[in-house]
């Protein structure tokens, strides 16, 4: 949960904590859906089936509700005061109504003749009741029930709020589970738990959730500490993170290492030179930024995407990350003058690139992270196993999967190799419950899964293996055990009988 008030201490605010601004990053609310959207003037937004502009949120404080009128125009809506005096005349019980389609007098003419006239769905909802001939048979929960229903239908009415990790996890896990690997809202909640994240931490991950767990690492650690994210491809995917919003003062403690070079990196044979050929895939993958980046725009847009700002895979664009819609529509320029500059950009993001990544290998290399997060779509054992020698002993360690067999086979290897303690296998079991008056009770629906975690804590491995000396020692040790002679055996004596 969010709360209004400044947190004492350190803990930096994000500029323009409690209003709307231009450019920034917002979730639509409407009943129990949501989509995250970046705030621009004349940029007109579709959201469940309306399409409004965003002009006239900023300056607005988050949480304000506005209802969307003629032209596209949002309006906030005054709280009216519901008349408590007046008693509504309800029947007993629903046995006497009969379902037949008569008992509303307004056709589906009269109600597109009404729209048209631009009255409010508020007005609209109270003719509906006024000509249904049952509504007054009705129980008082049916009719609230009743009266609910049509103003989802007729009332455009939207909120918006402030992204936090459990507004964009419930979302992405509503619209999209396929992007975050079917991860509920409450397992992220036990990985950030189970993984001790928290300011001043050391952490890495690895992750291909559309940056949502890094997201909702960067937010527990609020801008303190360092996050090592190794990414397999040509960069790492931040969809998630954008919609966040983070400051740029947050991303000076977020660095990013290939995965292809880890294994170097554990057999001491990583240098600079390794990643010299990397700007150069880099760079033709830049060159086709409009196709890519457009594949992935029109991919989103086309699903409904959870988020409107574009996925950078480029990390050296990762500057931007806070207002992406500063040049959106940025091309490679055709004359020569400013193609040059182009050409020189492009070679000092390669550069920062490039010293970025000597810098997560340079803190790999110390090998004393204070935790490791893995939640990806590939097998968990071959990395877990890879990535437990750069974290440092007596830290804790999160592996999410979708499927416990994987994670199955992930405690067997760790058992058998040592170095780890307090391993569990864990599900959790995710309920949720109407709560009304008179009528709380579960709800009929419930979520089948979501997901599994494997977490741990690791130990200093035992170097007996490691020296010889030690080792023959040892050996010597047990050669004199296997030659003591055996104890005798204790004669019973024979009886007379």
């Amino acid at each position: 949960m969010e709360s209004s008030e400044e947190q004492p201490g350190p803990q930096p605010q994000y500029p323009g904590n409690h209003c709307i601004r231009d450019g920034d990053f917002v979730v639509l609310k409407r009943e129990d859906v949501f989509k995250a959207v970046q705030v621009q003037r004349r940029k007109k937004v579709t959201f469940e089936k309306q399409w409004f502009y965003l002009d006239n949120v900023i300056g607005h404080s988050y949480g304000t509700t506005f209802e969307v009128t003629n032209g596209g125009s949002l309006q906030p809506k005054k709280k009216k005061e519901e008349p408590t005096s007046e008693t509504k005349e309800a029947g007993t019980d629903n046995r006497n109504i009969i379902d037949d389609g008569k008992s509303q007098k307004l056709t589906q003419d009269d109600i597109k003749a009404l729209k048209d006239k631009g009255i409010k769905g508020e007005e609209i909802v109270q003719q509906l009741i006024e000509n249904s001939t049952t509504f007054r048979d009705k129980t008082e929960f049916a009719q609230d029930k009743y009266i609910k229903k049509k103003k989802k239908k007729y009332e455009a009415m939207i909120t918006v709020v402030k992204p936090s990790t459990r507004i964009l996890s419930v979302m992405y896990y509503a619209r999209e589970p396929g992007k975050i690997n079917h991860m509920r809202y409450d397992t992220l909640a036990q990985m950030l738990t189970l993984g001790n994240i928290r300011a001043g931490n050391k952490m890495i991950v690895m992750e291909t959730c559309a940056g949502l767990v890094l997201g909702a690492m960067m937010e527990r650690m609020g801008g303190f500490g360092s996050i090592i994210q190794l990414y397999p491809g040509g960069g790492p995917v931040r969809a998630a993170t954008a919609c966040f919003g983070f400051p740029k003062s947050f991303l000076s403690g977020l660095y990013e290492f290939p995965l292809n070079k880890v294994d170097s990196l554990l057999n001491g044979t990583f240098s600079a030179e390794m990643l010299s050929s990397e700007p150069k895939d880099n760079a033709s993958v830049e060159e086709s930024n409009g196709t890519l980046e457009g594949k992935q725009t029109s991919e989103q847009e086309n699903e409904d995407s959870v988020a409107e700002a574009p996925e950078s895979n480029h990390p050296e664009e990762q500057e931007r990350m806070e207002i992406v819609s500063q040049d959106p529509d940025y091309k490679e320029p055709k004359d020569s003058g400013s193609k040059k500059d182009y050409i020189q950009e492009k070679q000092r993001r390669q550069e920062e690139q490039k010293k970025r990544h000597l810098e997560a290998a340079a803190l790999l290399s110390e090998r004393n992270a204070d935790g490791l997060i893995v939640a990806s779509r590939f097998h968990p054992t071959p990395l877990l196993l890879s990535l437990l020698d750069f974290v440092a002993p007596s830290r804790p360690f999160v592996v999410y999967c979708q499927y416990k067999e994987p994670l199955l086979e992930c405690y067997t290897k760790l058992r058998e190799r040592g170095g780890v303690i307090n391993l569990r296998l864990s599900e959790t079991w995710l309920r949720n419950y109407q709560v009304l008056p008179d009528r709380s009770h579960p709800k009929l629906l419930m979520s089948g899964g979501g997901g599994y975690l494997l977490s741990g804590f690791t130990v200093a491995m035992d170097n007996l293996k490691a020296d010889p000396s030690l080792k023959s020692s040892t050996s010597t040790l047990e050669s004199h055990k296997t030659e003591e002679p055996a104890a005798k055996k204790r004669k019973c004596p024979e009886s007379d009988s």
